[in-house]
């Protein structure tokens, strides 16, 4: 029997599925992605109590990503003799501890180490995130567990934003990024409570990403994957400024607008975890497709109708909230024997994603405006469904071999 057959054996399916266990991953991303968002709009008061600039103190956001990135690649060589159960309580524990850091931070360096800690806990623990679910339910259930998994990346798109500038101006963003360590603490306790005990799947080391890499379709979907989400975050990085300045909603309309994004993007989280069980290829060339569909209507409309835009911004975040789940369930079907190591891979394509779909967004911004980089980010998405379209599977495993 090859190793590769000992990998794929080493997590045999489980039998009825451990939905409390689920619940707590839940929890925990919902705490971590909570966390990740509560600068953005805590800035202004985390700057002027600090005694820094916004744009200094935007780089707590920076610090995060970057070290997500890395630990995202690292994190399964590093761990890779560990009970993943202890890992993912370890990552909680760091999502509490740098929490409390940025809460009793007394001046910027104690703040950038506590966003350092979050993006060891971020880039981790959605590595192992997949990997993890598939070992927690039968085969057949994993596209419906990871959608209550991202359900938690939803919720957090809809509260955090809002209800941590609104309470910042109440209590103080201290007192928030508190609130935040205490929602941590009950992430850990239901997970310690519900997790069981596994056992490393597979002994991963370093090559073992480029190994991944290199099988096929992977390179490919990775690819794909990197496009739709830059196509995505160069759209929503710019969707204010387009609504101000070219649809002329005011501060109130915005707010609204985009709390219907996010309610529509919880929702979507959801239907795209029924839309997979019946097809996983379908689901992830119809989002990019009706995404792309979109950012091009977006300029077709010229920001004359803001009742069309508004339904036209719930319609992409239907649509975005089934890309996660997606994505995730296509890494699992096709690398189940290395989910870690693929799904490290996957969380380091999207934070390349983040980064440069804002970055090209910006400077696209610079010369031609909004519409113009709804342009590009509807041509990128486009090109993602013709990749996807020609080049990816309905359904791909490991290939066992004697």
């Amino acid at each position: 029997m090859s190793d590769w057959t000992q990998r794929a054996d080493a997590a045999p399916a489980r039998e009825a599925p451990a939905w409390g266990a689920v619940f707590s991953m839940t929890l925990g991303v919902f705490g971590l992605v909570t966390a990740e968002f509560l600068p953005a709009s805590l800035l202004t008061p985390m700057a002027a109590d600090l005694g820094v600039s916004e744009g200094v103190a935007g780089q707590a956001v920076t610090a995060t990503a970057v070290v997500a990135l890395v630990m995202s690649l690292l994190v399964s060589a590093a761990t890779r003799r560990v009970d993943r159960r202890i890992v993912l309580l370890a990552f909680s524990v760091l999502l509490t501890v740098s929490n409390l850091l940025v809460a009793f931070a007394p001046g910027l360096p104690a703040l950038l180490l506590g966003r350092v800690l979050l993006g060891l806990a971020l880039g981790g623990f959605w590595t192992m995130s997949a990997a993890t679910v598939m070992r927690l339910v039968p085969e057949a259930m994993v596209p419906r567990a990871l959608s209550l998994l991202f359900s938690g990346v939803s919720a957090a798109t809809v509260v955090a934003a809002p209800v941590g500038s609104y309470l910042g101006d109440v209590i103080g963003w201290r007192d928030v990024f508190l609130l935040a360590a205490v929602l941590g603490v009950l992430a850990l306790a239901v997970q310690f409570a519900t997790l069981p005990r596994m056992a490393p799947s597979g002994l991963t080391r370093l090559r073992t990403l480029v190994e991944v890499l290199a099988r096929p379709q992977v390179g490919l979907g990775m690819i794909a994957a990197l496009l739709v989400f830059a196509g995505h975050f160069a759209f929503f990085t710019y969707i204010r400024p387009f609504l101000e300045t070219v649809t002329g909603v005011g501060i109130t309309g915005v707010s609204g607008i985009l709390l219907g994004f996010g309610i529509a993007n919880f929702l979507g989280t959801f239907l795209g975890g029924v839309l997979l069980e019946r097809s996983m290829r379908l689901a992830i060339l119809l989002m990019p497709l009706a995404m792309g569909v979109l950012g091009l209507g977006f300029v077709a409309l010229g920001g004359g109708a803001p009742v069309a835009n508004a339904v036209m911004v719930a319609l992409w975040g239907v649509a975005f909230g089934a890309v996660p789940v997606a994505w995730s369930t296509w890494l699992t079907r096709t690398v189940p024997d290395e989910a870690e190591s693929a799904g490290g891979l996957l969380v380091a394509a999207i934070q390349f994603a983040i980064a440069m779909g804002a970055a090209a967004g910006g400077a696209i911004f610079d010369v031609s405006g909004a519409l113009g980089v709804f342009t590009a980010s509807g041509l990128v998405l486009l090109l993602a469904a013709l990749m996807i379209l020609v080049g990816i599977k309905g359904r791909t495993t490991a290939t066992v071999t004697p």
